[in-house]
């Protein structure tokens, strides 16, 4: 998993609630498990005009010229509620988002986020709302976010904190997702495997 420092990215200000997990990967291209080729499905129900997926809808906002190759999503509150599906964030993570900021997440999308190198950042409603104001009147601003300081920039001069708990915090920084946890643990993962195959007790 590639570890997450610092991003500056376009941002995309897309200002919906209850945004959740059919409409970020909708149920019929759930017909893989491997993390790649989900991206150009992301929002599909809302990013084109047909069920094929070859009519660009001109009004939704990652189809205008200003948002093009953006790598964060700056949304509503209860972002990924809805249906437990880790292609939600394959599909983020596949089309180039990189940091979700919202004022709360869904558990579960939350937690399939961290696992996925995909930064969930929690900021306060009020300092959402400002910023959603400033992305809406400077379009195809770019947002500078800084895990370590745990702070967002804006070019027009605007510091937000955001919140994340130390463990995952910690995994994001280090590319770790619980495999390559588990295996800072190698040494004594291999000591306790090697003290049990000298004790035949219990077999």
């Amino acid at each position: 998993m590639e570890p997450f420092k610092t991003l500056t990215a376009v941002a995309v200000p897309l200002n919906r609630v209850n945004v959740d997990t059919d409409a970020i990967i909708p149920k019929q291209f759930l017909k893989s498990i491997e993390r790649t080729g989900f991206g150009k499905h992301l929002f599909h129900s809302w990013r084109y005009l047909d069920e094929a997926g070859t009519q660009s809808n001109p009004d939704f906002i990652l189809n205008r010229p200003s948002y093009r190759g953006a790598g964060i999503l700056v949304t509503g509150d209860n972002f990924g509620c809805g249906s437990s599906r880790e292609h939600a964030p394959w599909a983020l993570t596949d089309y180039g988002i990189r940091c979700v900021i919202s004022s709360s997440f869904a558990d579960i999308f939350f937690n399939n986020s961290i696992k996925n190198g995909l930064l969930p950042a929690v900021v306060n409603p009020a300092d959402l709302e400002a910023l959603l104001k400033e992305l809406e009147a400077h379009p195809g601003q770019a947002l500078r976010v800084d895990l370590k300081e745990q702070v967002i920039s804006t070019e027009q001069g605007l510091s937000l904190r955001f919140a994340i708990n130390a463990d995952n915090k910690h995994s994001l920084l280090n590319g770790l997702d619980d495999i390559g946890r588990t295996l800072q643990h190698l040494p004594e993962i291999e000591a306790y495997e090697a003290r049990h195959r000298k004790d035949p007790s219990w077999a």
